[in-house]
């Protein structure tokens, strides 16, 4: 029976330490030259129903670094926009392909999917949940400030995916996380829930934003309106001016923090073009680290 990524919640903190080892020992191996040939003779189909850059790109690369091929469907080029029914796509692209990498709306979509798949299915971004995302910050943190066990990250900005994501990060993996939102943008309440049944006093949700970060090692941003949510841009950006990421609240905090955006930024928006640019900024190698994490989660659910 096919083993599929759908959540963090899939798995135990033992195992996401296990795929962001991986994954930052193949950054160190593609530095030396190594190269690998893990996934030769197979095939990953890719449907995105929301398209993606760096997503794409960097599971595209990590499958064919690794030997194998992709298939990349966008929404016009399935049966999702006619109604296909998920099982009858599952069931079929089972048969063609050796594993499933979703972006997509609905977590439903890929809960469907993988019910009915034989083959790997990998949640690539959901209106949910983004957990490859979070296990290349991680790498990410890791790099930059060691053991991510005991570190303090704040979130700051809205409750979308990613702090969901983030939320489970810190339930199975032991640090501390704070997050600032603004009132009627939290986190999913039952993912803060179950997390802090598990975390306890780990996980704290605040308003805000100085407090969040005045003992953080890392800050996170990402933009205020995320895909699907354009018709809520010019209300979000009033909402959110106060969580803005920028020298002052970077000046807040005591610990001279490595700043996270997993892209694309909007300058001016919920970051600011110094900070972006400024030398505690990660981004780009946040950015590098979605290769390497893909090529490990491709090898253990694809090999």
């Amino acid at each position: 029976m096919a083993r599929h990524l759908l959540s963090l919640w899939d798995f135990s903190g033992k195992e996401l330490a296990a795929m962001i080892e991986e994954g930052l020992a193949l950054k160190k191996e593609a530095a030396a030259g190594v190269r690998h040939q893990d996934l030769a003779g197979r095939t990953i189909g890719m449907i995105f129903e929301k398209p993606s850059t760096r997503t794409r790109v960097s599971f595209e690369a990590a499958m064919y670094g690794l030997g194998g091929q992709v298939i990349y469907l966008s929404s016009r080029d399935t049966q999702l926009a006619r109604n296909e029914p998920l099982k009858d796509m599952a069931r079929v692209m089972s048969r063609y392909v050796d594993g499933i990498v979703v972006r997509t709306f609905g977590q439903e979509i890929v809960e469907e999917l993988a019910r009915y798949s034989s083959v790997p299915v990998i949640n690539a971004l959901t209106d949910l949940h983004h957990p490859c995302q979070i296990l290349s910050d991680i790498m990410t943190v890791i790099e930059t400030r060691g053991d991510i066990a005991g570190r303090r990250i704040a979130w700051v900005g809205d409750g979308n995916n990613m702090a969901n994501s983030w939320i489970e990060a810190a339930a199975r993996l032991g640090f501390r996380l704070t997050l600032a939102c603004p009132e009627g943008y939290d986190p999913a309440p039952e993912i803060l829930a179950r997390a802090k049944a598990e975390a306890g006093e780990r996980i704290t949700l605040l308003r805000d934003p100085k407090e969040a970060v005045r003992e953080a090692d890392v800050i996170n941003v990402d933009v205020w309106a995320s895909m699907g949510q354009e018709d809520e841009a010019e209300k979000r950006l009033a909402v959110f001016a106060p969580y803005q990421l920028n020298a002052e609240l970077l000046e807040a905090a005591e610990n001279d923090p490595v700043v996270l955006h997993c892209l694309p930024a909007h300058r001016g928006e919920e970051i600011t073009d110094e900070v972006l640019e400024g030398p505690q900024c990660a981004a780009w190698d946040q950015a590098e680290n979605k290769l390497h994490i893909h090529k490990a989660i491709l090898r253990r659910f694809i090999a």
